[in-house]
């Protein structure tokens, strides 16, 4: 599988799990200090290849991905489950401990980034669906992140992401109506 963007990852060890799934080139960032001639690659590299970025699922991971979305406007976006990203030994978590298979997943299911775009969904439907405050907000927008590939967010960011990615009405209906199934069955 050839991928014609550039893919922004964290490090080296990212840059050997992504080639090991996929033909591609990658910018890594060296962590979450991203300097400004990191973004300045990442700049003529989005002009003339386009860039997907794809961050380890952590709050590092997430500074990166954030740094680079608002100095490089209409980037696309790969999203790796927690799940799918946590070493064999269980300490790490990370793009370079993922399988080809979940890499190349991953970037099948890659997201563009829209900079202006009116949301179908409101505020108030997150608040109503029990994505943000109460006891189980937490687990249902990590599941919900799953099922709609925009990765974990607290409730600010996943309403932004609802709207960045142009997610549709009724995929968040059916997405949300799955989680909250899900929750049925194991009561």
């Amino acid at each position: 599988m050839k991928i014609k963007e550039i893919i922004v990852v964290e490090g080296k060890d990212d840059t050997v799990a992504i080639k090991r799934a996929v033909d591609a080139d990658t910018i890594e960032t060296n962590g979450s200090a991203v300097n400004q001639e990191v973004l300045d690659r990442i700049k003529h590299a989005q002009e003339i290849r386009g860039v997907i970025v794809f961050t380890d699922p952590d709050y590092p991971g997430e500074r990166i991905r954030k740094i680079v979305s608002h100095a490089v406007p209409g980037c696309k976006h790969a999203f790796l489950p927690k799940n799918e990203a946590i070493a064999k030994s269980g300490k790490g978590l990370g793009v370079e401990h993922a399988t080809p298979a979940a890499i190349r997943k991953a970037l099948d299911e890659v997201k563009q980034e829209i900079e202006e775009f009116n949301s179908e969904i409101e505020f108030d439907e997150l608040v109503d669906a029990g994505l943000i405050g109460g006891s189980k907000a937490k687990e249902r927008r990590e599941k919900l992140g799953v099922l709609l590939n925009i990765g974990y967010t607290n409730g600010k960011q996943l309403y932004k992401r609802l709207q960045m990615f142009q997610i549709s009405k009724e995929s968040f209906g059916k997405a949300i109506a799955e989680v909250l199934q899900g929750e049925k069955h194991s009561e």
